[in-house]
């Protein structure tokens, strides 16, 4: 038998595509964080690509967590050997350079729900579940989860997450911020391409820059956020790219942009 990939990559027109490839429900276990780590670490270096979108392979699940059959071998030291890691792969993504999207299918549930909160923008299959379970294994979500998750909708609905470890459907998810957009079953790879390619037109240094300015909001104060922004502004405004806004601007034409 074939040693699967775990993690595919592509890459076109600037949308670099990186799916979960463990069917088949693409369970999260320590050789496919490893290599996670690694096709994220080779993407942000990547100028070539622009944007990322994350799926999942097949139609049953994004990923629907942990991969419960290997915690008998970490558990003497289950953050050294499980959890350490893990998170150092998912920080990669959340700490991504250029933006992210999530294109959600079938279950999100578990450490696979922690690592779409990392991304930028979420975009889910109407038929979608979201879930953090594990309080139903005793134990509680250890890869970001209860850092991101309140983030995004707020103490009190994270909360109900976690304590009762039970699903929500896709619109519900949208309607407390958890997920951006939602779209017909089947449909989100598609939606989210759509989006990645749309951004991937833009400048790409200044995404960037927007993304860093904007991830300073959860990250520090707001005095100290709004003076490190003033730098990020007087970077971006000495870009080829500012300069060919500005010029397209008063030629009234598209501006050619060289993403850097």
């Amino acid at each position: 038998m074939s040693d699967p990939q775990l993690v595919n990559v592509t890459l076109e027109a600037g949308v670099a595509v990186l799916t979960l490839d463990n069917p088949p429900l693409n369970l999260v276990t320590l050789e496919l964080t490893r290599r996670l780590r690694g096709a994220l670490d080779r993407l942000a270096a990547d100028p070539a690509a622009r944007v990322l979108v994350v799926t999942g392979a097949g139609t049953r699940a994004f990923c629907a967590g942990s991969d419960v059959s290997e915690f008998p071998s970490v558990a003497d030291d289950v953050v050294r050997k499980k959890l350490t890691p893990e998170n150092e792969a998912y920080s990669r993504l959340d700490d991504f350079p250029k933006p992210t999207i999530a294109a959600l299918n079938g279950l999100a549930y578990g450490g696979g729900l922690e690592l779409a909160v990392c991304c930028d923008i979420l975009v889910a299959g109407a038929d979608v579940r979201l879930a953090l379970p594990e309080v139903k294994l005793g134990v509680l979500p250890g890869s970001g989860g209860t850092v991101r998750v309140p983030r995004r909708v707020g103490e009190g609905r994270a909360k109900e997450l976690m304590f009762t470890g039970d699903p929500i459907d896709a619109e519900t998810a949208r309607s407390w911020g958890l997920v951006n957009r939602v779209v017909p079953p089947g449909q989100a790879l598609a939606a989210a391409l759509e989006l990645a390619r749309t951004l991937a037109e833009r400048p790409n240094r200044a995404l960037q820059l927007i993304k860093e300015a904007a991830d300073l909001a959860q990250d520090t104060t707001e005095d100290e956020a709004i003076r490190r922004t003033l730098a990020l502004s007087g970077a971006v405004f000495r870009t080829e790219d500012a300069r060919e806004g500005v010029r397209a601007f008063f030629a009234k034409e598209a501006p050619r942009w060289r993403h850097r």
